[in-house]
């Protein structure tokens, strides 16, 4: 069975609709039942006997190009894990980029970023080369740059303390740094960290990492040891939108390319690009008068 949920622009999705089912039909995947969920009415919900996961996103995709949506293999069910990528996924800024900014390299440091998360440059040789030229920057940069350049991306919190409520562990995973990833975790109510370490001495950067890199296969290992520790059985949601988070989301039951870059979306059973990432509770079918706005503290 498939069971695939989406929230779109509702102007002319009559005809949309005719035409997604059309095209399902004709690729032998025909939809049983078409209506709104209970309890969050915007939210459209079609099921079918058979077909295939990726093929369904696709045509979903072509006739709701910008709808929000997830697609998945079973009865979709609230996650017992989330995982999730830190920079551009749930804050809305690349902390490197922005502590470079500091050291007047942003737009040679940014670009590079952009490059890796496309996928075009290979993660760790990148993440030093940027690493590198933040050499001699001074350690009270760091917290400068959280106060006045880092701020969540609209949901997050909610969305954090929301599946904390529901039962369900939430670790942040970055390619970035404790520095920025650790006071970030506490504001969104996030229960671990996992991320790379700047090496500092005398108070200024080194331009290198203290201990290993934390990358995409990092990301995935993370989701994996937790997937088993919490048992058998265990849904797994997965956020990000670079090409380092492909691994983690094409490991996830619900794999969510958040705005995310193309390679990561091609990846993805589901996607947020409208949307905020309160659109991610109302695909799992949480009402709104469950949400929770407070992020809870770590454990």
């Amino acid at each position: 069975m498939l069971i695939a949920r989406l929230i779109a622009d509702m102007d002319g999705v009559e005809t949309r609709l005719d035409a997604a089912l059309e095209a399902c039909a004709a690729a032998d995947m025909p939809v049983a039942l078409a209506g709104m969920l209970d309890f969050c009415g915007d939210v459209l919900q079609l099921s079918l006997p058979h077909g295939d996961a990726s093929r369904l996103t696709a045509i979903l995709a072509e006739h709701f190009s910008s709808a929000d949506l997830l697609v998945a293999d079973h009865e979709i069910e609230v996650p017992r894990l989330f995982v999730s990528d830190m920079d551009s996924t749930m804050i809305g800024q690349e902390c490197i980029d922005e502590l470079a900014d500091f050291a007047g390299l942003k737009d040679r440091v940014a670009d590079i970023t952009e490059r890796a998360m496309r996928g075009e440059l290979e993660f760790e040789s990148a993440l030093r080369e940027r690493v590198a030229l933040l050499e001699g920057l001074e350690e009270g940069a760091i917290a400068q740059c959280l106060d006045e350049r880092i701020q969540p991306v609209v949901g997050a919190r909610t969305l954090v303390a929301t599946l904390r409520s529901k039962g369900s562990r939430t670790v942040l995973v970055t390619g970035g740094f404790h520095h920025f990833a650790d006071p970030v975790a506490d504001r969104l109510g996030f229960e671990r960290v996992v991320g790379n370490r700047l090496a500092v001495s005398g108070g200024r950067l080194t331009g290198e990492l203290a201990g290993p890199v934390s990358d995409a296969s990092t990301k995935l290992a993370t989701l994996q040891e937790e997937r088993d520790r919490l048992g058998e059985g265990t849904r797994v949601l997965a956020t990000g939108d670079g090409a380092n988070d492909i691994p983690m989301i094409a490991a996830a039951d619900y794999g969510i390319a958040y705005r995310a870059k193309p390679k990561a979306r091609e990846a993805a059973n589901g996607r947020i690009e409208q949307g905020d990432l309160t659109n991610l509770l109302k695909l799992f079918g949480i009402p709104e008068s469950d949400w929770i706005e407070a992020p809870p503290s770590r454990a």
